[in-house]
């Protein structure tokens, strides 16, 4: 049969991401490629124990529907633990629970994007952001950054040049795909042009916990005093990325909206996931959970370092992050990492190329690295093949 499907279907395109990941199912491939947890952190056993608690006392509530706000005990518990001690006020009138914080990119392209709207976005970014606000038709306004991330003088100029401006789409915290943080008063600078020019700020925080250099930052939602903020979360970096478990923090009439969209789409994020986590978090300490990630990706982060200025030619510039999951790795203008890419396919060694990350593909020679994924022997002898690749083709 031949089907007649949307422009919408017809125009998506599969993530980059994910089909390089399943070029290194192979246990002998070396992937630097997703942004994956180190699964030796999950907390097994102390899963079983919250689970098995729960099915034994509130089984017929967990395997039931719930309301598509969310679990209110789960909601509490990210007020108290994760928005409160960073300065964020919320209630649980502020807050839904997504399925993933993938799903609060998309009902925020679904809340605010028509057809041609601009949506502002730093270059690089996410690149799985990206394809949700390219679905709803918008024009993708890129703002070049820098060590300090996004550069302000370039964002004013860009909301002026632009009709239709929705909202900013920012990664402040060890930013995907660069690692770089947004300075302090950026951060403040920021807010105060969303108030002035009157646009919405979605500031996507999934990495902000994974201070390995440093003193953590304050988010940009803490700066905000009127409603101007739409802050993303999720517990896929900081605990386990299989429960799907993320939430969206905003004022209460866009939560209202909110859930209205989600009540469309899946109506709510699974009950029994939400109420493992929430009993977790009553019963067990994350912060120090989070710590013992903090301390393993420390020692990873220090070992890719180390191996890159070892192994990697000298004219190959890359960023030195304080925390986070990645590096980007900066060739000369020439070279093409997806062409570097598919020769490092060949010596089983996987990164994910640059293009992607740039709304409009202009940028070729650059790559993105992850090292909280692989143990630090595997670190080594991947970074060892990746440098004889550059340095026969560079």
């Amino acid at each position: 049969m031949k089907y007649n499907i949307s422009d919408t279907a017809q125009n998506a395109k599969a993530s980059e991401v994910r089909e390089i990941l399943k070029l290194t199912q192979t246990p002998e491939v070396i992937s630097f490629a997703g942004g994956l947890p180190a699964p030796d952190l999950f907390p097994v056993e102390d899963i079983k124990n919250v689970t098995a608690k729960v099915l034994e006392e509130d089984a017929l509530v967990a395997l039931q529907y719930t309301t598509t706000e969310g679990n209110d005990d789960l909601r509490r518990a990210i007020i108290d633990q994760r928005l409160k001690p960073f300065n964020m006020e919320a209630s649980l009138e502020n807050i839904m629970i997504t399925s993933g914080s993938q799903q609060g990119l998309e009902l925020t392209s679904k809340m605010f994007i028509n057809k041609g709207d601009t949506v502002i976005v730093e270059n690089p970014t996410y690149l799985t952001a990206i394809s949700p606000f390219k679905s709803y038709g918008v024009n993708l306004a890129t703002v070049n950054t820098d060590d300090d991330g996004i550069i302000i003088e370039d964002l004013i100029e860009t909301i002026e040049s632009n009709k239709n401006v929705k909202f900013i789409y920012l990664i402040p915290d060890f930013q995907n795909p660069t690692g770089r943080c947004m300075s302090v008063e950026r951060r403040k600078q920021v807010v105060e042009i969303a108030e002035k020019y009157n646009i919405p700020i979605v500031e996507d925080s999934p990495y902000g916990e994974l201070v390995l250099e440093g003193e953590k930052l304050p988010t940009i939602k803490s700066f905000d005093k009127n409603g101007y903020v739409i802050y993303l979360g999720s517990f896929s970096k900081v605990f386990c990325p299989g429960f799907r478990i993320g939430w969206i923090v905003a004022d209460s009439a866009l939560v209202e909206k909110y859930v209205i969209l989600k009540q469309g789409v899946d109506l709510q994020t699974s009950t029994i996931d939400q109420m493992i986590v929430a009993r977790y978090m009553q019963e067990y300490n994350l912060d120090n959970h989070i710590e013992k990630i903090k301390d393993l990706y420390r020692n990873r982060r220090r070992c890719m370092l180390d191996a890159m200025e070892k192994y990697f030619p000298e004219n190959i510039k890359y960023t030195k992050p304080r925390g986070g999951l990645f590096i980007w790795v900066m060739l000369p203008e020439t070279e093409d990492s997806k062409e570097i890419l598919q020769r490092a396919i060949e010596e089983k060694v996987a990164f994910v190329p640059g293009q992607p990350f740039h709304a409009h593909g202009e940028v070729r020679n650059a790559f993105r690295l992850n090292y909280s994924n692989m143990p630090e022997d595997r670190i080594e002898e991947g970074i060892k093949r990746l440098g004889v690749i550059l340095k026969e083709i560079l």
